[in-house]
């Protein structure tokens, strides 16, 4: 055991210790990280709060201006109107008939009947016409001039719009316009006083969850959407503010209100010059709260699970390296075996592929013997189709120099056609042959299937025709498929052969030849002969129904036409026919062919 350092507990291994430290390391940081993100996020919702604070405020501002602005047109409204007019001409004569006197009389009656008319309209408190002496002249709603209007009164005298606000004798707020009203003479003759209830404008606002209130410039609340903020700061008491915070440049007031002043709340201002107000905003910040501390919560819960996860891969690194130890002498042990093994199976591998190419080899060389076999079956018939072509050729050559001799071009132009015809049909044979003899990559190209039946019935023509077999073979035009040429022309003749060899025996023999093109599409080659014996075996290597006999084969035909259709990724099948004989059909893959519209797009 190491001796203690001074910061570690005499009682405690070091080992221990670190195991302690660290725990309570990561405990720190997870806290204070957390802290950090909480103020960031706060931070972060207090400008967002705020923008949509300002929103608010200004929406409130408007709607209050809104409310007072139509009073302020009435009052702009009656000061030009003939009746009001005409009355503060009358009020304002200094000679002539007497005031009272029944013109006048009739004139008061008339201003005060359009004043009732507007208040009921409007909703206005009080409607009153004002001379520059203070003598109400008429008025609709109150008979005296309030005392709060004398400084609109006063400042509507100078021409001047006037604006006051204050709080009557029964405790209701009024906020007076004062709109001045010239008779002639070049100065205010009297003044239209609109005096109107606040309390009906805040009747209409709709609830909202931030608390909005207007003060004046003594601070006093004089509009509110809260009725327990109303003339706070003034008759009803100081506002209830019990703390005040700046952080991040945003004002935070705490108060205690009541249930319905949100507290904490973010404080904005914004001035209303136009109505003589300062528009205020008590927004609630307890989902911004909320929000900052689920962010800091989640990010310290975060870092929690990263520090466990750290502890965690220390612990285990530990107990890892310790396993690692004992296991260090078990591998290198291993090792030894694992090299040896891996050399008999490096060795066993260069068998196997060896083994597969002489297997590759093999099969090719077993597909090139079974053409030559057809290819022998095939001479005897082979011969017979050049050898009459050359004795017609003969013929044909001599009969055309006797008519040449006897000066009959023509008929010698004409044997000389058929000279040049056979010998076309020669060729043919020929280049079949030759092809179906040579050896061909094994590579998928396009083929039409078509032509490889007609070069496959050309070569077995002379086994057909000498076993008295009927063709059934309509070709309808070419048909491409993915295969190769020469392989699948192989499987073609296998089978036709096959067919030919079945029928024997038979006494109708007809042999069907089919292409139903589709996706796959098919080749079927049907006969009339005695069937399969055992269609479950037919295309095993070795297995054969002909007679035993040198000439007959060794079954390895159909075994080889199983694999070539095999690697072009087809099908082949054989089945019996319900009339009778067998039926064999292979299917391809059709190939792609571009036509010519097709490529020039």
């Amino acid at each position: 055991m190491t001796a203690p350092t001074p910061d570690m507990p005499a009682d405690l291994p070091r080992p221990v210790f670190h195991r302690l430290v660290w725990p309570v390391a990561g405990l720190v940081a997870v806290v204070a990280f957390g802290l950090a993100v909480f103020a960031l996020s706060l931070r972060a919702e207090l400008d967002q709060a705020a923008e949509r604070g300002r929103a608010d405020l200004a929406l409130a501002s408007d709607r209050l201006a809104a409310g007072l602005q139509r009073y302020r047109e009435l009052a702009v409204f009656l000061s030009d109107h003939p009746t009001v007019l005409a009355l503060s001409r009358a009020g304002t004569a200094e000679s002539g008939g007497a005031p009272g006197g029944a013109p006048g009389a009739a004139t008061v009656g008339a201003a005060v009947e359009l004043m009732q008319g507007m208040a009921d309209k409007t909703g206005a408190q009080s409607l009153m016409l004002v001379a520059r002496d203070g003598r109400v002249l008429a008025a609709a709603g109150e008979e005296q001039r309030p005392r709060g209007a004398q400084a609109a009164h006063a400042r509507a005298m100078t021409g001047a719009l006037g604006i006051a606000h204050f709080v009557d004798s029964r405790g209701r707020r009024r906020y007076v316009f004062a709109a001045p009203v010239f008779a002639g003479g070049g100065r205010a003759a009297a003044a239209v006083i609109v005096n109107v209830d606040v309390a009906l404008i805040e009747w209409g606002w709709p609830s909202e969850p931030s608390a909005a209130f207007f003060t004046d410039d003594y601070g006093v609340v004089f509009v509110s959407n809260r009725s327990e903020l109303i003339l706070r700061g003034g008759l009803a008491g100081p506002m209830p503010v019990e703390a005040r915070h700046r952080i991040g440049g945003h004002d935070i007031w705490r108060l205690s209100a009541g249930p319905y002043i949100p507290s904490p709340a973010l404080h904005l201002t914004q001035p209303l010059p136009v109505v003589g107000l300062e528009a205020e905003l008590l927004m609630d910040l307890a989902p911004v709260l909320s929000r900052a501390g689920l962010q800091g919560g989640m990010a310290a819960v975060v870092v929690l699970l990263f520090v466990m996860a750290l502890i965690f891969v220390a612990e285990r690194r530990r107990a890892l390296a310790e396993a690692n130890a004992r296991l260090e002498a078990r591998v290198a042990a291993r090792t030894e075996a694992l090299e040896v093994a891996n050399r008999e199976l490096l060795r066993e591998v260069h068998e196997r592929e060896e083994a597969e190419a002489r297997l590759k080899r093999a099969q090719a060389d077993l597909v090139q013997a079974g053409k030559l076999s057809a290819l022998g079956e095939m001479s005897a018939g082979i011969s017979h189709e050049l050898n009459q072509p050359l004795m017609a050729i003969r013929s044909f050559a001599e009969n055309a120099r006797t008519f040449l001799d006897r000066d009959r071009p023509d008929r010698a132009a004409d044997n000389l056609e058929r000279i040049s015809e056979l010998a076309r049909r020669m060729g043919r044979i020929i280049k079949n042959l030759r092809a179906f003899a040579r050896q061909e990559p094994e590579t998928i190209t396009d083929v039409e299937l078509t032509s490889v039946v007609e070069a496959a019935l050309e070569m077995t023509q002379a086994k057909i025709a000498n076993a008295g077999v009927t063709l059934d073979w309509a070709p309808a035009g070419p048909v491409w498929v993915r295969g190769g040429e020469v392989r699948l022309q192989q499987v073609v003749m296998n089978l036709l052969s096959n067919a030919v060899d079945a029928m024997r025996e038979s006494p109708e023999k007809r042999l069907g030849i089919r292409i139903e093109p589709g996706d796959p599409t098919r080749l079927r080659v049907s006969d009339t002969g005695g069937g399969i014996a055992e269609p479950e075996k037919i295309f095993d290597p070795f297995y054969t129904t002909k007679p035993v006999g040198a000439s007959e084969g060794m079954g390895l035909g159909l075994s080889i036409s199983y694999g070539l259709i095999q690697s072009f990724g087809g099908r082949i099948r054989g089945a019996n026919r319900a009339g009778g004989g067998a039926e064999f059909t292979i299917e391809l893959t059709p190939a792609r062919v571009t036509t010519p519209g097709e490529a020039a797009e």
